[in-house]
């Protein structure tokens, strides 16, 4: 046999492979038996094998070969991978549709395209001149993870796509997933092993696609379904059911029950039927996705935050269960917030034992009224955190009490505050508490704050983790022997970082301040501050009424600064900073010959200049700039689209300037 007639037999074997794979796992109907299918496989394999020269990337012989990685890298999405908004009732279905009528500005029913939500990962394809080049995880939309050589395993994924009217460029999007009965094989298989099971066939067909070994993932039942398409050269179709047909059309699974309908009563009625099929589904879904067919209406309707505007997931009720709260703890986050979790009697909610709940804060504690003791309903919707959903009140042991937000913190011991009309409760020792430790740091050592060079996040972990430092002004006993023992960290790199912290003590009193990490004390608050009292001292014994005549300031932030620098802790460790070398040079503003000095301005609107260069000539100048319009407020400058603030000043009588009186105002 010649080289020519050995690489005529390789394509042919490779087409016919790829075809029959199109007819096993596109069109769900095998034209051969599997052993059949196994012989040509096997053909191939030992044609190559004698001629490795023809082997190419794009062979069904080539799907399992690569080197086990040793991270994952990253991939920019060319299009990002949006999220849908969600809808759990007829009700908001129909406000779905009416808000795209109204967008429309038609009174027609909407023609959808529909089709299950899987309960798995989505994924994006990029094929290239037919050629499968890169396969990326969601990660955040924008960037995710290159799982090119574990995608390359999933059998019912072509490497090479059918026929030849495809695009140059072809990104699919869809959702990688674990059907049932594999996954019920895998379990099984790990039981008899001895080895850890899945709790879920998403969980497991997470854990495979994210393994380093593409090894491994080939050993997964893992399968696809198409979705959508991200960047293509060419319009690939007018409508969303033209483009999935082209994509079966290349060989790309999608999902058999995708229909189109229109009218609110056939997409109930679709909705419905897809439900009731659930449990007989050969994968899971968690809800059907509604998408808005003609591709021109989706291009009018455009997009909100991180999902379209044409697209909504039509959820399944969430899965509930009853259990008993043993116990109601205080839990506080990073920033401090207080959260009381339900101790549960632990019980098995969609495939996860849970033994935890949130109860989110006092008021939802409070409205649900929630006890030690009860009888209540656990809610797990995907990969939501666990939620009380209500109370059996008629189950309520006796002398059951009502829940009390405690008085401090329940980890530094701090008071705790919560303000009139907000819903959480807060620590208030930032800068001391363990819970609130590294967040405080970070925020003590950003560039707006103290603008720490080389202190990057991992390393102040690292420094927290080794209990090397318990606050902020612990940073400045650091030495360099003890900077170079961190990972990553050798004696120049440690040696400049010593320098940075010295650095970092000539600073003002307006960064100082913000790097203090007061709530709701952001830079221009800071600022204000600074200018209002000139002294960290003025600050610390400031009054309510004191604090609430600073712009930007109401009774909210002031109970905030009060009750930080009221804490005992937080006051050592600004003690501790000063003590340190921590200074800025003394604030004086000469105001006599400045007609904006003292006087308190807001901007709103579009000017020509941004508005944070304005707000920086005006504190220049002596002027304090506030963000909102009150009967302190002197001056409202008012730029085109001015909207609510400008009403408000016409209302109090606040005098409205343009930008160029504004000009003049500074140039004198």
């Amino acid at each position: 046999m010649t080289s020519t007639d050995v690489k005529a037999e390789i394509e042919q074997l490779r087409h016919q492979l790829n075809q029959h794979n199109y007819y096993y796992y596109v069109l769900d109907d095998p034209r051969i038996p599997d052993s059949e299918y196994d012989r040509l496989m096997g053909q191939l394999q030992q044609l190559e094998a004698q001629n490795p020269q023809l082997i190419t990337s794009s062979s069904p012989t080539q799907r399992v070969g690569a080197e086990p990685l040793k991270a994952f890298t990253q991939i920019t999405h060319a299009v990002p991978m949006l999220s849908l908004d969600n809808a759990f009732s007829v009700e908001e279905m129909a406000d779905f549709e009416r808000r795209i009528q109204d967008r429309l500005k038609t009174s027609d029913s909407i023609t959808m395209a529909i089709e299950p939500k899987l309960d798995g990962l989505a994924i994006s394809l990029r094929y290239e001149n037919g050629e499968l080049v890169t396969a990326a995880t969601r990660g955040d939309g924008t960037t995710g993870e290159d799982v090119t050589q574990n995608v390359r395993t999933i059998d019912c994924i072509p490497l090479t796509l059918l026929r030849d009217d495809y695009p140059e460029v072809l990104e699919v999007r869809g959702e990688i997933f674990m059907p049932k009965k594999g996954f019920n094989k895998l379990n099984q298989r790990a039981l008899t092993a001895a080895e850890k099971t899945f709790a879920n066939p998403r969980n497991a067909a997470a854990g495979s696609l994210r393994q380093l070994d593409p090894r491994i993932t080939a050993t997964r039942p893992l399968s696809f379904f198409s979705y959508g398409t991200g960047e293509t050269s060419v319009p690939v179709g007018e409508s969303h059911s033209q483009i999935m047909a082209a994509l079966k059309n290349w060989g790309l699974p999608v999902s058999p029950e995708l229909t189109v309908r229109t009218g609110q009563q056939s997409l109930k009625a679709t909705y419905d039927a897809i439900a009731s099929q659930r449990e007989d589904l050969p994968y899971d879904i968690d809800g059907v996705v509604f998408k808005v067919d003609d591709l021109k209406q989706q291009q009018k309707l455009g997009f909100v935050s991180r999902a379209p505007r044409w697209a909504i997931a039509w959820k399944f009720p969430a899965q509930e269960e009853l259990t008993t709260v043993e116990a109601i703890e205080f839990q506080v986050g990073r920033t401090g917030s207080i959260t009381p979790v339900a101790r549960l009697k632990p019980v098995f909610v969609g495939g996860v034992t849970i033994s935890n709940a949130t109860l989110h804060n006092m008021g939802e504690v409070r409205r649900k009224d929630v006890r030690a003791g009860d009888t209540v309903f656990i809610r797990r919707a995907g990969d939501v955190i666990p939620e009380v959903v209500r109370v059996l009140s008629e189950r309520r042991v006796e002398n059951a009490l009502p829940v009390k937000l405690p008085e401090s913190c329940p980890v530094c011991g701090s008071d705790i505050i919560r303000p009139e009309g907000e819903a959480v409760a807060r620590c208030s020792g930032g800068l001391f508490c363990a819970a609130q430790r590294k967040e405080a740091i970070k925020h003590f050592a950003s560039r707006k704050a103290m603008d720490i060079d080389g202190l990057g996040d991992k390393i102040i972990e690292q420094l927290v983790d080794q209990g090397l430092i318990h606050s902020p002004a612990d940073l400045y006993q650091l030495g360099a022997d003890q900077l170079s023992s961190l990972e990553r960290m050798g004696d120049k790199s440690a040696k400049n970082l010593v320098d940075a912290l010295e650095q970092s003590k000539e600073t003002t009193l307006n960064r100082f301040i913000y790097a203090l990490g007061i709530r709701e004390v952001g830079e221009a608050t800071a600022r204000n501050l600074a200018i209002e009292f000139k002294t960290l001292e003025a600050i610390r014994e400031a009054s309510d009424e004191q604090l609430q005549s600073t712009p930007d300031v109401g009774p909210v932030v002031a109970s905030y600064i009060k009750s930080f620098f009221e804490q005992s802790h937080n006051n050592e460790v600004v003690n501790s900073l000063v003590a340190a070398g921590i200074r800025w040079p003394a604030i004086e503003i000469d105001d006599s010959e400045s007609p904006v000095s003292g006087k308190t301005f807001v901007l709103t609107g579009s000017l020509s200049r941004p508005r944070s260069e304005y707000k920086e000539l005006l504190l220049e100048a002596g002027a304090k700039v506030a963000g909102s319009v009150s009967k302190n407020t002197d001056y409202l400058v008012a730029g085109e689209k001015a909207g609510s603030k400008l009403a408000r000043a016409e209302s109090l009588g606040v005098e409205v300037l343009d930008e160029n009186t504004l000009l003049e105002f500074l140039a004198e």
